[in-house]
Order: structure tokens, then C-alpha cells, then sequence
């Protein structure tokens, strides 16, 4: 039976990998690689760094091209379910192919697979459809969510109080209730605009890289640095990955 990891390989810093991670990257034949074109070239050179520090010899590099999907759908989970259906299907050509029986391979997964990640569900419907068998095991790793925290020196909760974890396009729709600590990923439209009232941020972009930017403070006061700091980066790089936390004051 051929044996996959998805493998967390944290929020960007190389030292985020952890001992876990490292054994099982140093187990696989087979790493499978998703090209989201040159914008992103930096963030599979990453992956191909961890390849070449841990990895054993001779294993195997598969690329395949990540469909695109539209932004700003109209529809958004129908959208998705189709981005997923055609990205596993690339997925599963690249195991069907390069993957031999008893052979080990691995998904190497920004952040940590459990939170915001497809490679979990897109496994699990190529298992569904039952023409490729495989078994696979998710290796956790540090969030950005974490990085975060750790770099602006905060917790993410405070005492006796929840968090809520949400999206940009969520936090545009309303606050979530019954919480006042907020933690924002996939915000492409810079919601935090939307949200009023007495709010410190702790934002940052490029967590744990060279690029890493960090601002925090009261979001009345910081947001257009926020603004002006993400457009010029994004504009330099071709991409951003950036997360936050909102904290009411009480």
C-alpha cells in the first residue's frame, strides 16, 4: 500500500519545521508540488530548501499546475467544490504517476494542515472515488495563527475568554458573536475596514521569512498604514499571505 504525508511545514521560517516534520520528509520518495505559477516561486523554493536539508537521496520531485479559481465568485462554495474536484483530480494524476506501490510520498503544506487547507479533503475525495488507494497521515505544524502571536509578543486568548478563527469574507459580514478576540486569515479585501468601535490589530505578512512585516495598534490609527503597507508588498512580490487579530477593548 502506498503511504502519503501531509505534512505541516509552518508559517515560513525554515526552523518552523519540527522533528516529526523532518523524519518524515527524510522517509518520502515522492514530494508533490503544486505550481501556482512564478508569483508564487518563492514559496516552493522554500519547499525545495526542506527537501534538500532533510530529504534522503534520490528521492523524487512531481510537479503539477494548480488550477486557477475565481476570487470573487458569485456563488462561493459551489466555486470552491469545483476548484477542489479539479485540483484533485491533478492531484491524483500526479500519484497515479509518479508514486510506485510500497513508495512513500508527501504534500508539503504551508502552515498547518488542519486550518484553512484543502489537502485534507482533496485526499479524502480521491479515496472516495475509489480508483487510486493510498493511505496518508497528517504531520501538524505551526500555524500562522502562532507565528503571529509569538512574533507581537501576545496570546491569542485572553483569560477565561474564547477566540473565534474566521475569514476575511466572514468578518465582512459581521462580527462573530459572543467573542471579542478575533483572528482574521484569507483576507484578500483588507476587511478589518469594516469593523468600528474601540479595536487594537496585530497584523502581520510573510510570517517567519526575510519579507516578514509587522504593525499593531489601535486600528483606528493603524489601518491605512496597514493598507499602504500590504498594496506596496503585494506589488513587489506578486503575492502576500498575511493574518491578524482583532482585540475589542473591554
Amino acid at each position: 500500500m502506498r503511504k502519503i504525508y501531509v505534512i505541516g511545514i509552518g508559517a515560513g521560517d525554515p526552523d518552523h519545521l519540527t522533528l516529526q516534520a523532518a523524519k518524515a520528509i527524510g522517509r518520502t520518495d515522492v514530494f508533490f508540488l503544486l505550481d501556482k505559477g512564478e508569483a508564487k516561486e518563492s514559496m516552493i523554493e522554500l519547499r525545495r530548501r526542506m527537501v534538500k536539508a532533510y530529504g534522503k537521496p534520490g528521492r523524487r520531485i512531481a510537479e503539477g499546475r494548480d488550477p486557477d479559481r475565481d476570487r470573487t465568485p458569485a456563488d462561493y462554495e459551489g466555486t470552491i467544490a469545483d476548484w477542489r474536484r479539479r485540483r484533485s483530480e491533478v492531484t491524483e494524476a500526479l500519484i497515479s504517476e509518479h508514486l510506485l506501490d510500497d513508495e512513500v510520498g508527501a504534500f508539503l503544506v504551508w502552515g498547518d494542515p488542519s486550518l484553512y487547507d484543502s489537502t485534507i479533503a482533496i485526499l479524502e475525495e480521491i479515496l472516495a472515488r475509489g480508483a487510486t488507494r493510498f493511505e496518508y497521515e497528517v504531520v501538524p505544524g505551526i500555524s500562522s495563527v502562532s507565528a503571529l502571536a509569538a512574533k507581537h509578543r501576545v496570546g491569542v486568548n485572553r483569560v477565561g475568554q474564547p477566540f473565534q478563527v474566521t475569514t476575511g469574507r466572514r468578518l465582512a459580514e459581521q462580527w462573530p458573536a459572543g467573542v471579542d478576540d478575533v483572528i482574521v486569515m484569507l483576507d484578500a479585501h483588507q476587511s478589518f475596514g469594516t469593523v468600528e468601535g474601540d479595536v487594537d490589530i496585530y497584523w502581520g505578512a510573510y510570517l517567519g521569512t526575510p519579507d516578514e512585516l509587522l504593525i499593531s495598534g489601535p486600528l483606528a490609527e493603524v489601518a491605512d498604514e496597514i493598507r499602504r503597507v500590504r498594496t506596496e508588498a503585494r506589488e513587489r512580490h506578486g503575492w502576500i499571505m498575511d493574518t491578524y487579530l482583532l482585540r475589542r477593548r473591554t
